[in-house]
């Protein structure tokens, strides 16, 4: 196995095992606190979406549902990776389903981005698939370049299956062109 390799394999396990979690300070969180984490971080998120797009709050509150992700990704070179965690709402019954997440991709990229992404549901079907099935592919093509408050993030929105897909980068610096592999899935250790 030759270096390269053997550094994103090292990469990949902190990402994905180290990314997948709601943060904390190294002690055992309950349950409920985990949760309460993971909706703090979906409140702040909106809060900042509907600074930067203050019609995405009509749009959220008359769909069936949304989901809302903090995910870190990894470039090196030819990868990418990625891990995450998130929560859908179902609107009408007032639900919350969390969630995991995690990426793989091949391409061109070298850097690190912290991001966070909402989900606009349109339809209870395209809301269903999500949470159940929770598969997405696509290719990426972005650069951010972002610490704290400092730099510019060029982010998007996207419409696929019904779904509106709002990108809001945190920090990072990172020039990609990548195509990726996300899953998404319930978090059975928190629903």
């Amino acid at each position: 196995m030759n270096r390269l390799s053997i550094i994103a394999c090292i990469i990949l396990t902190l990402t994905i095992g180290g990314c997948a979690t709601t943060g904390g300070t190294g002690g055992k969180k309950t349950t409920a606190k985990k949760q309460q984490s993971i909706l703090s971080m979906k409140n702040n998120v909106l809060s900042d979406l509907y600074k930067l797009k203050p019609d995405v709050r009509a749009q959220i509150s008359s769909a069936p549902g949304y989901a809302v992700f903090s995910n870190l990704n990894i470039n090196i070179i030819f990868a990418s990776f990625g891990g995450g965690y998130g929560v859908a709402k179902n609107n009408k019954t007032g639900k919350h389903t969390f969630m995991k997440m995690g990426e793989v991709g091949v391409g061109l990229g070298l850097g690190v981005k912290d991001f966070r992404a909402v989900f606009v549901f349109h339809s209870t079907d395209s809301m269903y698939r999500f949470v159940e099935q929770g598969w997405a592919f696509g290719a990426q093509t972005d650069a951010a370049a972002k610490a704290s408050d400092k730099g510019a993030a060029v982010g998007g929105e996207i419409t696929v299956d019904n779904i509106t897909i709002y990108q809001l980068t945190e920090s990072g610096l990172a020039l990609q062109a990548t195509i990726k592999g996300t899953k998404y899935w319930k978090d059975d250790s928190l629903n």
